[in-house]
Formats: C-alpha cells, sequence, structure tokens
C-alpha cells in the first residue's frame, strides 16, 4: 500500500464522514479534467475535511485550483477490498490444530531428551554407541575415520532435509509471521497518529482516544504472542525427530573418539587452515576438531540437498 493510500485511510479512521468527502472530491475533478476547487465542493465537506487533505499532501496544486497527487493510490484507498484498512492480514486465518504434536512426536521428544544423558553418562553412551556400531563398523573398517564422519554427515544431512520438508508446513509458518508483521504495522500506524495529534495540538479527547487504542492494539499482540506458541511448536517439531536419529550417531563418534576406539594410524587429520590436528584437539574453543568436521560436512551437504531436491524452507506468505 503506498504512502498515499496510508494517509487517506489514516483520515477516514480519524473522521468517518472523511469518506463520502473524499468521494465528492473524486467526482468533481473527474467532471472538471481532473482538477478541483474549494467552491466546487464547500457543500460536501467543511473547511476543515479540505486543509486536512492539503496539508497532508493528499490534494496538490494544479494549473487552476488543486488535483488529486497520486490518483491511483486515491483510487486504491477508496475502492480497495478491505474498506480501505491496511491491516486485515491482522486477522489471518490460522489452524491451530495444524500445529499440534500427534503422539508419536511427543515420544521423538521424550526419547530424544533421554539420549542426550548419553553424553553424561557412560552406561548410556556404551550400550549406544556399541549397538550403533554393529551397523556403522563395517563403514568404519573400508573408510578412513575422516570419511567416516564425511559419509555420516551425508546421511544425516538427507534424513534431516526430508524430515523438514515432510514435518515443517512453510504455508503455516508464513501465516503466523504475516500475522506478527500485521501486528506490528498497526501498532506503529496508531503510534503515528497519537504523535502527528499532539504536534498539531489535538483536543484532550482526541488523545484519549488514540492513547485506548493503542491499548486495544498492545492487548490484541499480547493475546497474538500466546497464540503464536503454535508457530514454536511447528519449528520445533521436526527438531526433535532429527535428534532421535542424530543423537545416537553423534554418542558413537563420541565413543569411538573418546574411549580409543580410533585406530592410532586414524587419530590425525589434516583439517583446511589449521593444518595436522589430533581429533579431540580443540578448534574453536573448547569445540573439538571432530564435531567441527562434521558441522562442516553436514552444513555443506544438506545446502546441496536442499538445492538438488528443489527444497525450499522459507516461510510462504501467499
Amino acid at each position: 500500500m503506498t504512502r498515499t493510500a496510508e494517509k487517506i485511510n489514516s483520515l477516514v479512521r480519524e473522521d468517518s464522514s472523511m469518506t463520502e468527502a473524499l468521494e465528492s472530491i473524486r467526482t468533481k475533478a473527474d467532471e472538471n479534467g481532473g482538477e478541483v476547487q474549494w467552491g466546487d465542493v464547500n457543500d460536501d465537506l467543511t473547511s476543515g475535511q479540505w486543509g486536512r487533505l492539503i496539508e497532508k499532501g493528499i490534494l496538490v496544486d494544479g494549473d487552476e485550483g488543486f488535483e488529486i497527487a497520486d490518483r491511483d493510490a486515491y483510487d486504491e484507498a477508496l475502492d480497495g477490498d478491505g474498506s480501505g484498512s491496511s491491516f486485515a492480514d491482522a486477522d489471518v486465518d490460522i489452524d491451530a490444530e495444524a500445529s499440534k504434536w500427534s503422539q508419536w512426536d511427543k515420544l521423538a521428544g521424550v526419547g530424544s531428551l533421554l539420549l542426550m544423558f548419553g553424553y553424561w553418562l557412560d552406561p548410556v553412551r556404551d550400550t549406544v554407541g556399541g549397538t550403533l556400531n554393529l551397523a556403522l563398523g563395517p563403514l568404519d573398517a573400508a573408510l578412513p575415520f575422516y570419511a567416516v564422519i564425511l559419509s555420516v554427515a551425508l546421511l544425516t544431512g538427507l534424513y534431516s532435509t526430508l524430515l523438514q520438508a515432510n514435518l515443517m508446513n512453510p504455508e503455516v509458518l508464513g501465516k503466523y509471521q504475516k500475522r506478527m508483521k500485521a501486528m506490528q504495522d498497526k501498532q506503529q500506524d496508531v503510534r503515528d497518529r497519537k504523535k502527528e495529534a499532539e504536534e498539531r495540538g489535538a483536543s484532550e479527547a482526541e488523545l484519549e482516544r488514540l492513547e485506548n487504542e493503542l491499548e486495544e492494539v498492545r492487548e490484541e499482540q499480547m493475546e497474538a504472542m500466546a497464540e503464536n506458541m503454535g508457530m514454536f511448536k511447528e519449528q520445533i517439531r521436526p527438531m526433535v525427530w532429527i535428534m532421535l536419529f542424530t543423537i545416537p550417531i553423534f554418542l558413537w563418534m563420541y565413543w569411538k573418539i573418546h574411549d580409543g576406539n580410533v585406530a592410532s594410524t586414524e587419530w590425525t587429520v589434516v583439517m583446511p587452515i589449521v593444518g595436522v590436528v589430533d581429533w579431540t584437539d580443540g578448534i574453536i574453543g573448547p569445540m573439538p576438531a571432530w564435531i567441527l568436521w562434521y558441522f562442516l560436512c553436514s552444513m555443506g551437504f544438506t545446502q546441496l540437498l536442499r538445492k538438488s531436491l528443489n527444497i525450499d524452507m522459507t516461510p510462504s506468505t501467499t
């Protein structure tokens, strides 16, 4: 919506009779070749309304009178859907049921939390690592350990991408973001009108009305924030499944390295920039080399997979 249309909508919200005044000006302008003078419309609007239109820049000087500054925006404000409201998006229809977790989602979340204890409890780590080694052991025997981590990163990147594509709904996320943006714009509009009213010395009654309107917008925002928990659930849902499959793989790599299950000939690796390092050496602060190598491989593969599979997780606002 253009700035001219926003100004017109603001005037209409302040004075409902302004709509008839604007219609009269448009009619007379069409009859007079695009220009209108005060004498043409003084029976249909007050001098105050006429002055406000000039002050706002909606009417500008023409050859013999005044003309509409932006006719397309003027028509959009008067004829557009939603009665000229620029905040129709604040009432975006969101199905809260679509963001609810199923019983399986909840079980996946509980399972992920329980597996995280493996980082601190040796029995859990040894059990998970030893069990997963039955499947990953042949891969480890066939490839150098750096290639094993690279292969694991490719696997985790693949199922992470597929899980996000199937469990996250960009359209629902887009609706939540659209509503939040509309609420923010609505609040800013009321603030601007209140500031403008204070600058022109508006009456106490008008200032109080604007303050009450601003308070109502704040209350609407608070209610919307509570409802936006659905957006958080929508974003976290694929993460719990990704963690459920990824934590055991992390525990296996941890078990291999920290329990001395990596061959001595594969204990060092040449990494870009840093050179030759041990797998347990801290590269970025306390972050060991094996975790950094995994993350670099995983992020690279994830981006390639999304491009090759044409998967776009950007929230849709269409």
